[in-house]
């Protein structure tokens, strides 16, 4: 007998992997050139150029049992002194190497977090637009995923319908920001206030209520804006962090988990991570990526292109008529599709080879993301063929 539960996964892949194999299916007609992909968030501009020197230092002077053995189960700890020293001096914290537990990025991160938290039958309260895999994260820990639902004029957190939806049951809150699929930034305005019902709530149910923060595209900010940093608000806030974007990396699969020294649990949570890490198949990202990314760890690509596309996308979406909140950060746009239906919308995107994702999957139907992380000549290219079929379908 086959596992069921996955099987019937298989009814509900990706939307966002099913469009870009769409894509590519049509490039090999047409040209990969005249495809305008918006689908995938796969970082465009190359890693900085240290991380590359960095890893060829690295292969020519390591002993290769050090780069290539295995790592410790909770990593590598000159590797874990070095995130937590970073942290530290960026953000006024006080981690030390126990708090930090290296991971094959944000999605590792997220699920080791999840199984340390959380029980069969818990929920986890997350905010539309949320990323679908969400959904596969938390439910097959045996946690329950619920979603408030979104702030339409903003996108910040909409705390009227979260403090109705918040209950005994709730294990665990998680947020992502810079906000994927919206670009927004949560405010320290809006970062406070959560703080606060966290606390409150905490102190009425008599347990802890986590704070499990999504953070790989913490360094993806701007019009020299900063994200705030979320552990600086909440006490048992669990940072996951990848740097598959900030150093556009995300076929290496390195990232880490950071538990809030001021968590009384923090020392335990990492020490329980190892022991996750026997169930899922874990075991430790590679040693030669957790040594290289330790010695760049606050160097990033050039996001002057991602800022550059979005500018250029914002100011032709709005001058068509499009409703859409100016991204904060990330390498995504969230406009309002121009029918209720986006799903359709996007199919008719497609006969112009416009690759749009709808938003149904995120939480917000009617929306629908472009992730502009593509060369800045194809978006160029993009806009008059957007406006082509605005005009056409839709008379815009």
């Amino acid at each position: 007998m086959i596992a069921e539960q996955y099987r019937e996964m298989l009814g509900a892949k990706s939307v966002i992997r099913t469009l870009a194999e769409k894509a590519a299916e049509r490039a090999k007609v047409i040209g990969r050139e005249n495809v305008f992909d918006y689908s995938l968030g796969n970082p465009s501009v190359p890693a900085p150029q240290c991380f590359t020197d960095v890893m060829i230092r690295l292969l020519k002077e390591k002993d290769p049992m050090e780069l290539h053995g295995y790592s410790p189960t909770l990593g590598i700890p000159s590797v874990k002194e070095k995130i937590a020293k970073s942290l530290n001096e960026r953000f006024g914290m006080n981690y030390g190497p126990e708090h930090i537990f290296p991971t094959s990025a944000a999605a590792s991160a997220l699920s080791h977090a999840l199984r340390a938290v959380t029980a069969p039958g818990d929920e986890v309260l997350t905010f539309a637009p949320f990323f679908p895999e969400y959904h596969p994260y938390v439910d097959l820990t045996g946690a329950v995923l619920k979603v408030v639902p979104a702030d339409m004029k903003a996108f910040q957190i909409n705390f009227e319908a979260f403090e109705t939806m918040l209950n005994e049951k709730t294990a665990a809150v998680l947020i992502n920001t810079p906000n994927n699929p919206s670009g927004v930034v949560y405010s320290a305005q809006t970062l406070t206030k959560l703080a606060e019902v966290l606390t409150k709530k905490s102190g009425e149910y008599g347990h802890d209520i986590f704070l499990i923060s999504d953070e790989p595209y913490r360094e993806i900010v701007f019009d020299k804006k900063q994200q705030p940093y979320v552990s600086k608000f909440y006490a048992n806030t669990i940072s996951c962090y990848s740097f598959s974007k900030a150093l556009s990396l995300p076929g290496e699969r390195i990232g880490y988990l950071a538990v809030n020294p001021a968590c009384p649990d923090a020392a335990t949570i990492v020490n329980m991570c190892g022991q996750i890490s026997r169930g899922i198949g874990h075991n430790c990202p590679t040693s030669l990526l957790q040594l290289a990314v330790a010695e760049v760890l606050d160097q990033t690509s050039d996001f002057g292109i991602y800022e550059k596309n979005r500018n250029l996308l914002y100011e032709c979406l709005t001058d068509i008529g499009f409703e859409v909140v100016k991204p904060d950060g990330t390498f995504y746009i969230f406009p309002k599709a121009l029918e209720e239906d986006a799903v359709a919308f996007c199919q008719k995107a497609l006969e112009y080879d416009l690759v749009l994702v709808p938003a149904d999957t995120f939480g917000c139907p009617g929306y629908f993301r472009m992730a502009y992380c593509i060369d800045t000549e194809k978006v160029e290219r993009s806009l008059p063929v957007l406006r082509k079929f605005a005009k056409e379908v839709y008379g815009k």
